[in-house]
């Protein structure tokens, strides 16, 4: 299995490296790009404006979709876990929020280790709408439409368009890439 490594700190130099990427490809564990099978929980939540708790309803007609009445919705301050059927019906909902995706998969030791850290951040930035894809095999046709290269991918979006992306755990990078979009 290939890994690139990566050490950085914020807070001084790292005592120990940090896995920043997995690459798929090269170790032949990524089902979606590579035909493997695998299985997930699909969940589907709220798009919730600002730091009020109203939610935006969002059309989806995947019947393993959790819903609302009869629509899907996603809410800040929490990740929301998308698929296929529901990531751009939600993105769409979004309008002018800053969208960012975290294309993960069950086996990256790299995304398990940001999961937290992107949780964190979903509960402290409460005007961006996190969501997370696991990129399996039923995700492979909108991984393959966002170009998944590696995991962990993060994909900023905003206005419905990638605008930015960041590979790798990168947690001061991604941060950055959030603030220059909501900026901009």
């Amino acid at each position: 299995m290939a890994l690139r490594l990566s050490v950085s700190s914020s807070h001084g130099p790292a005592t120990s490296p940090a896995i920043s990427t997995c690459r798929p490809a090269a170790c032949g564990r990524f089902p979606a790009l590579l035909g493997g099978g695998a299985t997930s929980q699909r969940r589907s939540l709220a798009v919730v404006s600002g730091s009020e708790r109203g939610v935006i309803p969002v059309k989806s007609s995947s019947s393993d979709t959790a819903t609302v009445g009869a629509e899907a919705v996603a809410m800040t301050g929490q990740v929301t876990e998308v698929n296929k059927e529901t990531f751009w019906p939600i993105v769409q909902a979004a309008g002018p929020k800053v969208v960012v995706l975290d294309m993960y998969t069950q086996w990256c030791g790299p995304c398990k280790v940001m999961a937290p850290k992107f949780q964190e951040m979903s509960e402290k930035d409460l005007d961006v709408v996190f969501l997370k894809l696991d990129c399996n095999q039923d995700n492979k046709p909108l991984a393959k439409e966002l170009g998944i290269r590696v995991v962990p991918t993060f994909k900023i979006l905003k206005d419905g368009k990638v605008v930015k992306e960041v590979t790798g755990a990168k947690l001061d990078e991604l941060a950055q890439a959030i603030e220059t979009v909501k900026s901009s």
